[in-house]
């Protein structure tokens, strides 16, 4: 009997040994996450890849193809034409803020 109770001791041991590891890696990835950037251009297919429109870095509806942009970026290519996404709306974020 004392040789059962002494391997589910064992056995609980190293349970809560993985679950605190498992908890502390998970609190060390939430610590040194990179931030988000603020503004994101979205990129297109075609070749040389231009970008198609620009979000703000918290917008969910960002496809796969981005890259982040600084705030003057941003501002520039919104100048030029290119167009600013109805959802999260760049375009007022980008001007309104200093």
């Amino acid at each position: 009997m004392r040789v059962w109770h002494a391997l589910w001791l064992n056995r609980i041991d190293r349970k809560i040994t993985l679950l605190e590891r498992r908890e502390a890696e998970a609190e060390h990835g939430r610590k040194d996450r990179p931030r988000s950037p603020e503004w994101v251009a979205e990129i297109g297919i075609g070749t040389g890849k231009p970008s198609v429109q620009v979000h703000t870095g918290t917008c969910h509806m960002i496809g796969s193809r981005r890259r982040p942009v600084s705030r003057d970026e941003a501002r520039r290519l919104l100048t030029e034409g290119l167009r600013a996404y109805t959802h999260c709306q760049p375009d007022t974020s980008c001007t309104s803020s200093t």
